[in-house]
């Protein structure tokens, strides 16, 4: 099955083929660098990564392109706030992205431009809007002439005759008309600045992007990418400048994520309802943020609450319990036989529901209803007790292959099972108010009671523990405990 894939342009799911059978090339909108980024910023960058692993997956060389905002506003408000300069804050917030994006084990970019970088580049592409008449001077400033495009407004269907100060059109004397958007922003007095043919000034937001995405992949692209909220005015302006100067179309999929949301209100820095990244793994960890990021639909808003999280925690503890005891039977010296047919024909129905829920827009849900689907058939077969035997042994290896295999393109299930289990039934075990000595203790003096022979005080001690969510499991070596996994 071919991938298929939501285009914001063309308001439907179509075949994506690439421009170049042997390159697909790939951009993405990334930070401006002010501050630390907030959770919802990160939505992203988790979903394009499992993008670009699927298409790779699918054949595809990826050539992916994700740029770093370096001069803006925002940065030069919080430069003179901390009497820092600009470059310095950038410089600043861009380590520390690649500080969180490094907690999260996704794949690097191909390239991560940045705009300082691409000075040179953009004044040649706004020097070239200007000689086509597509965008003009004015007291230093250039705009892009919005008149000169009859097209634009076809991503985010905005009627250029509606549009209003205040939804991405700013007002000003300097403009033929209000809708028009800067290119080039004259310098004001100790602001950041390079030299160009109108003034000394500073590159506007949209032709940034533009400019970097000509730089690294070319004048049409395959997949441009970013959040939502940058529909408009940010990529319906890339389209117009970038279509206006070669004229040929720009990108053939536009991919964009929704937002997050905290109970129901978008998550945004003007509302001061964020929380950065850097505090979320502070209380939990990478693993548990990219298990929420993919457990809604990208194209869905994402309600971010405490009980959102704490459903995560509880799904991903089912998940690395049964790796763990794969892991347990793999380290087994039983001989492995071959897969048993019928848990066999399992995995190879869950493989196949996982590449076609993936193929369909990246269905992460449905992907991860067929891996529940395996984990329910796995733990019928081998959480029984009793020795191990070859079948489980068997079992347990192609299990771990699924995993393996599903986990690398979503980077997910690459943490060591045992381990990590017992982060994550730590946290289950304060969301119960339990503490783990005290469990500890229990699990002993049931131990001692088996010893001698107690049977009763023995089932007394389970029943109590069972009663408080904890799961025990008698076995040669010994008796192992951890949160009742439901």
């Amino acid at each position: 099955m071919a991938v298929q894939i939501y285009n914001t342009l063309s308001k439907e799911k179509s075949e994506f083929k690439p421009i170049s059978a042997d390159e697909v090339k790939m951009y993405v909108c990334g930070p401006t660098v002010y501050n630390l980024l907030h959770v919802g910023n990160f939505r992203g960058p988790v979903f394009f990564n499992l993008l670009r692993n699927w298409l790779e997956y699918r054949g595809y060389q990826v050539n992916y392109v994700y740029n770093f905002t370096d001069v803006d506003d925002k940065i030069i408000e919080a430069s003179k706030e901390r009497s820092l300069p600009a470059s310095e804050i950038s410089e600043k917030y861009i380590a520390e992205f690649k500080l969180d994006y490094a907690s999260l084990k996704l794949g690097a970019h191909t390239h991560n431009p940045k705009v300082t970088e691409t000075m040179s580049e953009i004044i040649q592409f706004i020097s070239d809007l200007v000689s086509k008449g597509k965008a003009y001077e004015s007291k230093g400033d250039v705009y892009f002439s919005v008149a000169s495009f009859e097209e634009y407004g076809r991503l985010s269907n905005k009627k250029v005759d509606e549009l209003q100060a205040g939804e991405g059109i700013d007002a000003s004397e300097l403009k033929k008309d209000s809708t028009d958007f800067a290119l080039w922003k004259k310098a004001k007095d100790g602001e950041p600045s390079w030299d160009s043919p109108w003034s000394k000034g500073r590159p506007g937001w949209h032709i940034e992007c533009s400019v970097m995405a000509k730089k690294f992949l070319g004048e049409q692209i395959d997949i441009h990418g970013g959040g939502l909220d940058l529909v408009f005015p940010h990529h319906e302006n890339e389209i117009a400048q970038s279509e206006a100067c070669h004229n040929k179309c720009y990108a053939q999929f536009w991919v964009h994520n929704n937002m997050l949301e905290l109970g129901e209100e978008k998550m945004s820095k003007s509302k001061g309802n964020i929380i950065s990244l850097r505090e979320f793994m502070s209380d939990y960890n990478g693993e548990i943020f990219k298990y929420l990021m993919l457990s809604s639909h990208y194209r869905s808003v994402l309600q971010f609450t405490p009980e959102q999280v704490q459903r995560c925690i509880s799904q991903l503890a089912r998940f690395y319990s049964a790796l763990n005891l794969a892991d347990r039977l793999l380290a087994s010296d039983v001989e492995k036989s071959d897969i048993p047919k019928k848990f066999k024909i399992i995995l190879d129905q869950t493989k196949d529901k996982i590449e076609k829920s993936l193929d369909d827009d990246f269905n992460t849900p449905e992907a991860f209803a067929a891996l529940f689907e395996l984990l329910k058939a796995f733990n019928q077969r081998c959480v029984l007790p009793g020795p191990v035997t070859g079948d489980k042994k068997a079992m347990a290896k192609g299990f771990k292959e699924i995993f393996n295999w599903f986990g690398s393109v979503c980077a997910l299930f690459q943490e060591d099972a045992k381990a990590y289990l017992l982060i994550l039934d730590n946290m289950l075990l304060e969301k119960l108010e339990l503490k783990r000595i005290d469990i500890d203790e229990l699990v002993a003096k049931r131990s001692e009671a088996r010893v001698n022979k107690d049977f009763a005080l023995s089932d007394e001690l389970r029943d109590e523990l069972k009663n408080k969510g904890i799961a025990i499991q008698d076995r040669a070596e010994g008796t192992t405990w951890e949160v009742a996994k439901h």
